[in-house]
């Protein structure tokens, strides 16, 4: 199952992804870096920032989904990359002519977020129509491979060339990218099946809630969809979190910070790996439901952070464990996800899953950082990771590998 080939133009599809990818992870923060170094912002802008572009890029993305779903995916896909890029450019472009302000950094964050949902959309569906069903397991870990990879050595890469060469510098190599990326989805040569409606449907106010329905009306695909909304935004709240806590109240120098961080990903490529084996031996429904309670269980750890080494080995093991976990998760619960999605409704479903997303984790962003602003860093760390001891509950008791009938 782990040798299977998936066949050229899943190899283009699989190499767009990884340049993107990279090219994303390379420029981690890039706009908070920005906003920091270049535009001395503060704290409120700096989260602010954080939160607008996944917010309003939700927002943006809502009418989107049945948009790409009534079209043909790669040319989407396409327009989705030149977007990011062009919009990327425009940085870079604003600083050399020293124009760059907030308002646009806000902006470009909303723009490349919105194109980011589409992409996604497009590329899922498209996805599901060039690789048979049995194979979807295999290329779903291959994806999740690439990004743990992109994840452990892009932020460090990143960081270093930017001590080289400026702020803007990863900002300009995300943007080439994306241009790659491009070139990859161009590059596949498999025709795509005609889309629902013939590529020229027109769609009203049913179509664009559709995906949300669409899950909603089957028990599977509803507790997935609310386990991973809420698992993935409770992990991302930590994130600023850890960043006071280990850098301003630990006194943690930088260098440490990106290792504790960045080091754990390998846990990543080693859950993405086992993925398909685990699911050959113990079926899928074991698997998600293992992985998926275990992954819960680590974050609360980062609340016992303590000063020094002791410190720094207490964070690299609890993300070591939780993204080891993840890796498993993740490729599993795409696989299904799709199967489970009739091929009409898939881009509506994955624009509403990202969205959905975005949104929590944009809210829960915002009230933990109030939270901990109340209570203490610690404290917020603590009811985020006692929150998600709860969120196994909500995966769905029996999974199998079957696309819902339609309603």
């Amino acid at each position: 199952m782990t040798e299977m080939r998936l066949g050229r133009d899943f190899g283009w599809l699989w190499a767009a992804f990884a340049v993107s990818t990279a090219g994303s992870w390379l420029a981690l923060d890039a706009f908070s870096l920005i906003a920091v170094l270049v535009l001395h912002s503060g704290t409120a802008q700096v989260s602010f920032l954080a939160a607008a572009g996944l917010a309003a890029g939700a927002l943006l993305a809502v009418p989107l989904g049945p948009w790409v779903e009534f079209r043909r995916k790669r040319p989407a896909m396409i327009g989705a990359d030149l977007v990011r890029c062009a919009a990327l450019l425009t940085l870079p472009l604003a600083y050399v002519l020293d124009v760059l302000g907030f308002t646009q950094l806000v902006l470009v964050s909303v723009v490349v977020a919105t194109a980011d949902i589409v992409f996604r959309a497009a590329s899922g569906a498209h996805l599901k129509a060039l690789v048979p069903a049995d194979g979807l397991l295999v290329a779903s870990a291959r994806f999740e491979t690439t990004m743990w990879t992109a994840t452990a050595l892009g932020p460090p890469l990143g960081g270093a060339a930017i001590g080289a060469f400026g702020p803007l510098t990863t900002v300009v190599g995300d943007a080439l990218s994306y241009v790659l990326s491009a070139l990859g989805v161009h590059a596949i040569r498999t025709p795509e099946p005609v889309p629902s409606g013939g590529g020229g449907k027109r769609f009203g106010r049913a179509d664009v809630v559709e995906g949300w329905r669409y899950v909603w009306r089957h028990p599977d695909l509803r507790g997935l969809f609310l386990n991973t909304a809420l698992v993935n935004a409770l992990i991302m709240v930590g994130a600023p979190l850890m960043a006071v806590l280990m850098l301003r109240e630990l006194g943690f120098p930088v260098w440490q910070y990106s290792l504790a961080f960045s080091v754990p990903c390998l846990g990543g490529l080693v859950g993405s790996r086992l993925a398909p084996r685990l699911v050959k031996r113990y079926g899928a429904a074991r698997v998600l439901r293992v992985s998926g309670v275990a992954r819960a269980c680590w974050p609360v750890g980062l609340a016992f952070t303590g000063p020094g080494f002791g410190g720094l080995v207490v964070v690299m093991l609890v993300e070591l464990g939780l993204i080891t976990c993840c890796g498993v998760f993740n490729p599993v619960m795409a696989k299904e996800r799709l199967q489970r999605t009739e091929s009409d409704r898939v881009a509506r479903v994955l624009s509403a899953w990202t969205i959905t997303g975005s949104t929590v984790t944009a809210t829960l962003t915002l009230a933990w950082g109030g939270l901990a602003a109340a209570i203490g860093t610690r404290e917020a760390l603590a009811a985020a990771g006692v929150l998600l001891l709860g969120t196994p509950f909500l995966l769905p008791r029996v999974t199998k590998s079957a696309a819902p009938r339609p309603a």
